[in-house]
């Protein structure tokens, strides 16, 4: 059985773009033709390949599917790339997913070292450094800065370094929470910011501290920036990148809970398995930029 690869692309579109109109827009086609495309594509495999929620998710038999759609049309553009000559390649779209502190500190000077004439946009996605290497296993991304070393299939993985954390709290908290120690009994009661529900460092730390499992208060912050400023103005504490607390350990904005404690995540660089000239390119640019930022 070969499959049609005006279909695939389709089907990478409703996911991509989260429906079939607006992928249908992203196309320049109707949604009646988007609708015919992905209806063909489903008998031809014999699966439903396509959740009709909002927004348009691939199904488990679909991600095998997104991710050839993704692969044959990053080796399509730069084919035509190479035939063409620089000047007549198109766009490549890059989609990329990045924990969140990665992203707010050191990811960015990487995509920005890649030669121009790459003409690669960007598709960055944040997820937590335990779960980002689901988008790869789906399809949705041909990259990812993960925490898990073992390589989803079909996926090449490289280790690029460590980011070590500490816990930090605005004086005035410290002062008010841990006026005796940083104690389980004040750990359990002592409210805590995180970014989102993924998020379990502050709970790695109050392990590591305490050898218990404790349930404080949480704040959930979801932005780096308000998170940082969120500890800053004293609503609670929590674990932020070593480098990235300098400043503000040196300006006596931040106090930390335990020095010399840190809590170390190993990071990942994992890719499609490709001979592209974007994958090698944009992985010497993470690696390189990676080895000046991390332990």
């Amino acid at each position: 059985m070969s499959l049609d690869s005006a279909q695939l692309e389709t089907f990478a579109a409703v996911v991509r773009e989260g429906s079939f109109d607006a992928a249908a827009r992203a196309l320049n086609v109707t949604p009646s033709a988007v609708s015919q495309r992905i209806k063909a594509l489903e008998e031809a495999v014999g699966q439903v390949l396509v959740r009709r929620v909002k927004p348009c998710q691939a199904t488990e038999a679909g991600e095998p599917l997104l991710r050839l759609a993704g692969q044959l049309a990053l080796l399509e553009r730069e084919a035509l790339g190479a035939a063409h000559g620089a000047q007549g390649a198109a766009w490549t779209r890059a989609a990329i997913v990045v924990n969140a502190d990665s992203l707010a500190t050191w990811f960015m000077p990487a995509l920005a070292a890649l030669p121009p004439e790459l003409r690669l946009m960007f598709d960055v996605h944040q997820d937590d450094q335990d779960y980002s290497a689901d988008l790869l296993r789906s399809g949705t991304v041909m990259a990812a800065v993960t925490s898990q070393h073992v390589p989803v299939q079909g996926c090449r993985v490289q280790r690029l370094g460590a980011m070590d954390y500490i816990a930090v709290a605005a004086p005035a908290f410290h002062d008010a929470w841990f006026a005796g120690g940083v104690t389980g009994e004040a750990l359990a009661v002592a409210p805590t910011v995180l970014l989102n529900r993924k998020d379990q460092l502050q709970h790695r730390f109050m392990r590591t501290v305490t050898r218990r499992e404790l349930d404080p208060p949480i704040h959930y912050i979801p932005a780096v920036a308000a998170f940082d400023e969120a500890i800053r103005l004293g609503l609670g504490w929590a674990l932020v990148p070593e480098r990235f607390a300098g400043p503000d350990l040196a300006a006596g904005r931040y106090r930390e809970l335990v020095p010399g404690r840190r809590v170390s995540v190993p990071l990942y660089w994992q890719h499609w398995r490709l001979e592209s000239v974007v994958l090698t390119a944009l992985t010497d640019a993470v690696r390189t930029t990676a080895a000046a930022a991390l332990s």
